[in-house]
């Protein structure tokens, strides 16, 4: 008998305390249990639902607790038997109903704490008919609180912003509002940091009456154009310890306009910068050959092209004084004789060799022979010096006969590499014409079919300029950038050495043929570049009508061209510096900016270093051959023409631009 009622009775159970746990549970559907129990049908912190025995994590901590029944409460009942306590105790709150008094809300009188366990305690609550809840018990923990920046502001300027602020005082003010009130106890500058490459700057701050918003003052001056790095730590809390989850921005300071130098009329800096300058050609010249290194950590390499505008920059040297004419003569003598027993192909030096034994550096895997345009880089040197010289002096008169010699052994016809209507920059008996790189403009190259042409030996055709060279009229423009008309090559000139290493000699003035006037092309080169960096649209830091001039050189990164097709943020003293015979009064204005104002970084034992970029915080302390020859060449040219007269007087470069069509 009593096993046949076995199975009844563990249904009755079963039907009893399924019923009794799922009252507990979320259930709007349920009607009332015919066992006088009164039911809890759901319990929301906001909206997340409670779990009886289990610990709901990420709850709000700014949203009250509401707890629903499926009969109205006797809210004295309700009030005294519902509890929200922590370790530390109950918390007080604040009841209010809902639904015919069928929910309570129990509101905490101040917002939960954040990352806080809590637990709600529901006993014998009754409804108003006499139905009692038989209690349970849930526990939440609350979020993390974060508390958020409202607004961040240095000189009025604002830090939440994806642009690059620029010229901020030397003593910056910064302003924080938070959306939370801070501790006035907190040591902030244990969170709060102002740095320039790892440097702090000392701070002071200042937290207001309702401690949301902090004032943060510098109390040393800041360094001047420079980046500095503010910070506001991820692990700043809020005075309710709501977390922070960091802030940084970086900003620059203004320039210091403060002279680094005593000031000196315009025509002593020239020629202070000529001299200085100077010293790399003459006081770090290889002391074997006598030829420039290719740069000022170069040890025994030599280069090529910048040896040929380091004669040019010797007889600038004599003309000013720098050295005596005998000094430059012996300088000379000691050039040539090692030019003419140092590695040659077809006549054409490479672009580097050893200054001790004249043999051959290779410049790349597959440059390691002839380059056509270094060796012109030379040549055109080694005829101003031919042509300066004086036949009457015996010493001299076997210089010129020496340059004669080497100038009419190079043999620029076979470089057209079989009879192409072109000129190739390379050849070398290992790898024949690998390189296979034709000369084309518009670039630096002009220069090089001028002399090829005016060859007394070995002369080109005219159609290999045209076609070679000019592309059949395809170097022509034509153009406007910033309303300048641009005669040749790219709408915006490309780097500005292309304006300058062929004008050392060739006297641009009044140089013209059927494709442009090279003055005209020079200056519209000029003026767009100084145009470009005033437009800066990238907006690099320290870019402006006085600091301008993209060209090749080093870089933060190590070497580029930089053009306005190729803008790193890298200013080269050398592009706005030797496009003076230009753009005087704009390259002036640059040479007094970089000398007066940026001279405690940019001026040293050789001149002006190669290039710098604020953008960065990076300035080199490099010299290279290349940058420093155009200095000296052509702000003598600006000034007396001294170079572009002489080079211009050579019979055989005559013959040759007149053979091209040149009018001169």
């Amino acid at each position: 008998m009593f096993n046949s009622l076995r199975p009844l009775f563990y249904l009755i159970l079963v039907a009893f305390f399924s019923g009794f746990i799922y009252s507990c549970q979320e259930n709007p559907e349920q009607e009332p249990d015919e066992t006088g129990l009164l039911q809890l049908k759901t319990i929301r912190l906001g909206t997340l639902d409670l779990v009886e025995n289990e610990l709901t994590e990420d709850a709000p901590f700014d949203k009250g607790l509401v707890i629903e029944f499926t009969d109205a409460l006797d809210r004295s009942s309700a009030e005294e038997n519902i509890s929200i306590s922590t370790d530390e105790g109950n918390i007080a709150l604040n009841f209010s109903y809902l639904n015919e008094d069928r929910a309570v809300s129990a509101i905490p009188e101040n917002d939960f704490q954040n990352n806080t366990i809590y637990t709600v305690s529901i006993e014998a609550v009754l409804s108003i008919n006499n139905k009692e809840f038989p209690g349970a018990t849930y526990q939440f923990q609350t979020q993390q609180g974060e508390f958020q920046l409202v607004s961040a502001e240095v000189d009025g300027i604002s830090l939440q912003t994806n642009n690059r602020i620029q010229d901020v005082s030397l003593n910056p003010e910064m302003i924080l509002t938070f959306d939370q009130s801070l501790n006035p106890e907190t040591d902030f500058e244990d969170f709060i940091t102002l740095t320039n490459k790892g440097a702090r700057l000392p701070l002071s701050f200042n937290l207001s009456e309702d401690q949301k918003t902090l004032q943060i003052q510098s109390q040393e001056e800041a360094r001047d154009l420079v980046k500095y790095d503010f910070r506001i730590s991820e692990n700043f809390l809020s005075e309710v310890e709501f977390e922070f989850q960091g802030f940084s921005k970086s900003f620059y300071t203004q320039l210091d306009s403060t002279y680094k130098f005593d000031e000196i009329s315009d025509e002593a800096l020239l020629t202070k910068i000529q001299e200085q300058t100077f010293k790399y050609f003459w006081d770090f010249a290889h002391p074997n050959s006598g030829l420039a290194r290719e740069r000022n950590t170069s040890g025994d390499v030599v280069t090529i092209g910048g040896s040929g505008f380091g004669l040019m920059a010797i007889i600038v040297g004599v003309e000013r004084g720098f050295i005596t004419r005998q000094e430059g003569i012996d300088r000379f003598e000691r050039i040539v004789n090692f030019l003419a027993d140092a590695d040659r192909f077809h006549g054409v030096w490479p672009h580097w060799m050893n200054g001790n034994t004249g043999n051959t550096i290779p410049f790349s895997e597959l440059d390691d022979g002839a380059d056509l345009v270094e060796t012109a880089f030379m040549i055109q040197g080694l005829l101003a010096v031919r042509q300066y010289l004086d036949e009457s002096n015996a010493q001299e008169l076997a210089i010129i006969n020496q340059i004669t010699t080497l100038w009419e052994e190079v043999e620029w016809d076979w470089f057209t590499k079989g009879g192409e209507d072109v000129l190739y920059w390379h050849w070398s008996p290992e790898n024949e014409w690998a390189m296979d790189l034709p000369i084309r403009g518009w670039n630096e190259s002009l220069i090089i079919y001028v002399l090829a042409a005016s060859s007394p030996t070995h002369p080109i055709e005219k159609s290999v300029h045209d076609a070679g060279w000019a592309r059949n009229g395809g170097i022509v423009n034509g153009n406007s950038t910033y309303g300048i008309s641009m005669p040749l090559g790219e709408d915006r000139g490309g780097p500005l050495f292309f304006a300058h290493y062929s004008f050392l000699g060739l006297d641009p003035r009044n140089l013209q043929d059927q494709y442009a006037n090279y003055w005209e092309q020079n200056q519209a080169h000029s003026l767009i570049n100084q145009a470009y960096c005033i437009d800066n649209p990238n907006n690099f830091v320290g870019y402006s009508e006085a600091c301008w001039g993209l060209t090749a050189s080093d870089n933060h990164q190590g070497y580029s061209a930089h053009s306005p097709g190729n803008d790193l943020g890298v200013i080269t003293p050398t592009a706005a510096i030797s496009s003076i015979p230009y753009t005087p009064e704009e390259s002036m204005k640059a040479i007094r900016h970089f000398y007066y104002l940026l001279g405690d970084r940019l001026w040293g034992e050789y001149g002006f270093y190669d290039a710098f970029n604020v953008t960065q915080d990076w300035y080199a302390d490099s010299y290279l051959a290349i940058d420093q020859g155009p200095i000296i060449t052509m702000i003598e040219n600006h000034r007396t023409a001294l170079i572009w007269n002489i080079f211009m007087q050579d019979p055989d470069v005559q013959n040759g631009l007149n053979d091209l069509g040149f009018t001169f």
